[in-house]
């Protein structure tokens, strides 16, 4: 096989993988009650300063109804919350409760491992031409989002 069908077929094989593997490593048995979809909105919504639905929605690519039906069901089952700004009340934050941050620290630990075997074993120069590797494919896909929406 030539460079060009290595890089196709290991390309498929990883995307779905990614999918598969990621969703048996984070969804265990205390996040059995969510879905691969919903830990990524969990990690959307992040560790940090609380975000509105309409920063979230434009980080995940989905409409805010769409988020809506989501957030609805992660609220009901204890990993989100909202709560009203004091300072303008028609402003809704969302924030993760102590079990949606478990949930949060259960995908990032998937992400780092993820990570870290990308790169074992790899010079600094191997590296470097890594990020530009991925950079180029990652330029590609929203190139290719971009002319999609227009």
């Amino acid at each position: 096989m030539d460079a060009y069908g290595t890089f196709d077929h290991i390309l498929v094989k990883l995307f779905h993988d990614i999918m598969d593997i990621e969703q048996k490593a984070i969804i265990t048995e205390p996040f059995k009650d969510i879905t691969n979809n919903d830990m990524h909105i969990i990690a959307a919504i992040g560790m940090g300063t609380p975000k509105n639905m309409s920063s979230i929605a434009k980080q995940l690519r989905v409409t805010t109804g769409t988020l809506t039906i989501s957030m609805n069901s992660l609220v009901k089952k204890g990993y989100v919350k909202r709560e009203r700004s004091e300072q303008d009340r028609r402003v809704v934050y969302i924030m993760l409760t102590a079990k949606g941050k478990l949930a949060y620290k259960q995908h990032e630990n998937f992400h780092k491992q993820m990570t870290e075997a990308l790169v074992k074993g790899l010079t600094p120069e191997d590296t470097e031409l890594l990020v530009r590797a991925l950079t180029n494919l990652k330029d590609f896909f929203e190139n290719y989002r971009e002319k999609q929406e227009h």
